[in-house]
């Protein structure tokens, strides 16, 4: 009788969902490595067993204790995201990684979840009401990492914080002319980060090629050209795991990373595409199931905040890859290369399954 009743306690289906990701994940790396270059692979594989080992204990662990800890989380990653700038390691001009022995972090992704256990604990005592000075206060708590993270720069990770602090404060009872007046001043800033050039001229490039595709396809527009040829390539069962001429000749640029989804689509067809877009179909359900079901505020903020961010890196992701979306560094959740991506993606699953078992009777 024990027994079933902590099986019932236990998200079957979202830890499917998770495990089946990331062994897909592993299965496109695999198909990337060869017998002289598998360091990738190696590496992915040992961060989703550091991974699953959080997940557990993230499991076990009350989330309710998580709001006890905001204040120091908070602080310590944002001492991480600041000593970046000084003893950060840069790739491709951009700052984003810190080297610890043989380890190297990515403190960006971790603000992403920190942000969301800080928001969901400071809207949670506010019990569904934003006053004003709520808005503003929730604002600037999100704000200063965002910052950061775009001055790496690193604009993707620094909407995915942004799309957070929209999504958590929607369902926290923001008022209809306060939405109005984030809008208007959305569009402001945006007049102002362009008007500054606060903007790389890459950055600028690609939303140039994403309204006009044939800009230049030999410089800003080569990347979206090669993925397209990718999945288009792949038709609907794909050429094979260890073949297709734009992934393994390298024309696709950050195959492992932010293009995965166009080897995927080259070397798996629309069939595998499919497949990863169910197994991501299960994992929102569960964790929007979750969200509705929680025993207390916090719990339905946390879950609904993990499911924003989820969702959001999803669409945004699979559409840059196919052209309906402007090409940002935004990873595929437990699909791209990244320890810190997919150990916060897997941690993030930790805290679902524990507001899970918390919230059956």
């Amino acid at each position: 009788m024990r027994d079933s009743k902590t099986l019932k306690k236990i998200d079957m289906t979202l830890i499917a969902a998770v495990f089946l990701l990331a062994f897909y994940g592993l299965l496109i790396h695999y198909g990337l490595s060869t017998k002289t270059n598998s360091s990738s692979f190696n590496m992915q594989l040992t961060w989703f067993f550091i991974g699953a080992f959080c997940m557990l204990v993230l499991a076990l662990f009350s989330f309710h204790q998580l709001k006890h800890y905001v204040l120091p989380i908070f602080g310590v990653t944002i001492f991480l995201l600041l000593a970046v700038y000084v003893v950060g390691h840069s790739s491709q001009g951009a700052s984003r990684w810190l080297q610890i022995g043989f380890i190297r972090i990515q403190p960006s992704e971790f603000a992403k979840l920190v942000v969301i256990i800080a928001l969901a604990s400071f809207l949670a005592d506010r019990k569904g009401v934003l006053s004003h000075s709520d808005l503003v206060k929730s604002f600037i708590l999100v704000a200063v990492p965002a910052l950061l993270v775009f001055k790496q720069p690193d604009l993707g990770t620094a909407l995915v914080i942004s799309v957070i602090w929209l999504g958590a404060i929607l369902v926290s009872g923001v008022k209809p002319l306060h939405l109005l007046v984030i809008f208007l001043i959305g569009l402001v800033a945006v007049g102002v980060v362009f008007k500054m050039h606060l903007l790389k001229q890459y950055q600028i490039n690609r939303l140039l090629v994403f309204v006009n595709p044939n800009l230049d396809t030999q410089e800003s527009g080569y990347n979206l050209l090669q993925s397209k040829i990718a999945v288009g390539s792949g038709g609907l069962a794909g050429k094979g795991l260890f073949s297709g001429s734009q992934a393994n000749l390298r024309f696709i640029p950050a195959a492992n990373t932010d293009f995965i989804f166009a080897v995927l689509g080259e070397k798996l067809g629309f069939a595998g595409a499919i497949i990863l877009i169910l197994l991501y179909f299960f994992l929102l359900s569960r964790a929007i199931s979750i969200a509705l079901t929680a025993d207390n505020y916090f719990g339905s903020l946390l879950a609904l905040s993990i499911a924003t961010m989820w969702l959001f890196q999803i669409f945004v992701n699979i559409g840059m890859t196919i052209g309906i979306m402007p090409i940002t560094g935004i990873p595929l959740p437990f699909i791209s290369y990244g320890g810190s991506a997919l150990l916060t993606n897997m941690i993030s699953a930790g805290i679902l399954l524990n507001i899970y078992s918390r919230s059956i009777k």
